[in-house]
This record gives structure tokens, sequence and C-alpha cells, in this order.
């Protein structure tokens, strides 16, 4: 499909019901197909997957692989494949230097040792801290790469499906820290680890890997010289991370930061 073929078929009324329906899935089980059944109607694909990536942006590496929903035909390759080895995933790289929202295309024969290599892919990222939600558009190698125009039409029409799947990732993590969890044994307490990250979650505040490890080293009572022991780093870097997360979580000091874990 041509460009202008794209642009009629945003002009249809039909396409204003599409975007309606999808902005009124945002955090349930049909938002993935919705989005895939006005992305097709616009640029033809036959396949999409949501994501939400945490990076430590530090490190380069990724932290956590989040599906928030696929539809279309199965996937060519191994559908958990970037969540098992993220570390050679081809987008990493890219997302990590990015500062604003990116349209990244992977053709097929660039891909020739990646598990997606039977497809060409389309990828639409935001940044938002150091989390990236990313639209996949897929079509196979049997069938043309994306156009030009297309490219430039889905980088045009990402300005209004990326703020629409950051609030289903919002939406996604708000839901899941909010759903009970099984009694824990009496000899079974639940990790304290577990619960800062349904507290985070519930907030929607980001800290990076090291901010985590010197609050919850913090929470369990070691001191600033213990933690900057245990992570091989001076009291003043701990010192520097603790500040961080406190501006983020709004709090100040150990017991602030005990308050906001209690809930107060």
């Amino acid at each position: 499909m041509n460009l202008t073929g794209c642009i009629r078929n945003m002009e249809n009324p039909h396409f204003y019901w599409q975007l309606g329906e999808l902005i009124a899935s945002i955090g349930d089980d049909h938002f993935a197909s919705n989005m895939f059944q006005l992305v097709d109607t616009l640029v033809p694909v036959n396949r999409l997957d949501l994501s939400e990536w945490t990076l430590d942006e530090r490190q380069a590496s990724v932290l956590e692989i989040k599906p928030l929903g696929s539809a279309g035909l199965p996937p060519a390759g191994n559908c958990n494949s970037a969540i098992e080895r993220p570390r050679d995933h081809p987008l990493l790289q890219k997302m990590i230097k990015m500062n604003d929202s990116l349209l990244i295309q992977l053709k097929a024969s660039l891909l020739p040792r990646h598990p997606q290599h039977g497809v060409h892919q389309c990828n639409l990222v935001s940044r938002t801290s150091n989390r990236r939600c990313v639209i996949s558009v897929y079509r196979p190698h049997t069938q043309r790469v994306f156009s030009l125009p297309e490219l430039a039409f889905l980088k045009s029409l990402s300005d209004t499906l990326l703020p629409l799947i950051e609030r289903h990732a919002q939406m996604t993590r708000q839901r899941l820290a909010r759903q009970p969890r099984p009694a824990p044994a009496e000899s079974d307490q639940a990790p304290l680890a577990q619960i800062f990250d349904d507290r985070l979650a519930l907030s929607d505040i980001v800290l990076s890997a090291r901010e985590k490890e010197v609050c919850l080293g913090l929470l369990t009572g070691a001191t600033v010289p213990q933690t900057a022991e245990k992570l091989r780093v001076k009291n003043s870097s701990i010192e520097t991370y603790l500040k961080r997360a406190a501006a983020k979580l709004g709090v100040s000091g150990r017991h602030g930061l005990a308050k906001w874990m209690a809930g107060a």
C-alpha cells in the first residue's frame, strides 16, 4: 500500500472507530489485538508484539522484558527469544543510546543468526526514564521490506500509538501489583525485594539497579559502609545512590524510606 492509501484510510471514519476501541482497551487483554487491527488497516503486517524493557543504562544491559500482548500470525521464530537472550538482541544498543522516540527497521537479510531472521521487523520505541515501550510489527521475509513511505507513515503514527502503549504498560504494572498473592507459609515470608518492586509499580516509580540495591540494603538494616563493602563501591557512591532514590520516592533518609515502604 502506498502512502496516499495509508492517509486515505486514516481519513476514513472507521479509523477513528478503531482508535476509540484501542483507547478503550488500554490495560486489558484486547489492547494488542485492537492495535494490530488498526495498524494492519493502514500498513499491512502479519504480526504485532508489544513489550516493555527495563534497562540498566550504566551497564548497557537489560534488567527485564515484560510482554504486553501479541496479535496476528504465530512468530516465525522463538517468541521468547528476546526475553531469554536479551544481551545480544539487535535492538538493545540502539535503545540504550536513544533520547527521543525511535523507529528501528530490522531487515531479515541483516539478521542471519537472530531467531526472528525469517521476518522483516519494524519497531516503534518510546523512552521514559530507563523504560522502553516497544511496538514491533512483522512481515515474512518472502514479502517486501517496509518501504520508506511506510516507515515515514509509521513514524508519524507513533506519536499516537506510543503514548497509548506507555499508559497500557503503566496500568498493567499497577494491576499486577494489586493482585493478591498466596499467603506465605509461617516459615517463609514474602521476599522484601518483591514487596519493594510491588510498591514501586503501584507508585509508577523507576529506580536503577544500584538505587534499588542500596534501598534494600538500608531497609534490611545494613549501614552505609556495609552496603558499600557489599557492592564494592565507595561510601560516597552509596550516599549518591540513596539521594537519587530518595528524590524519586519523595522521602528523606532511612526513616522516610521505611515509612514509604510501609505505605505511610
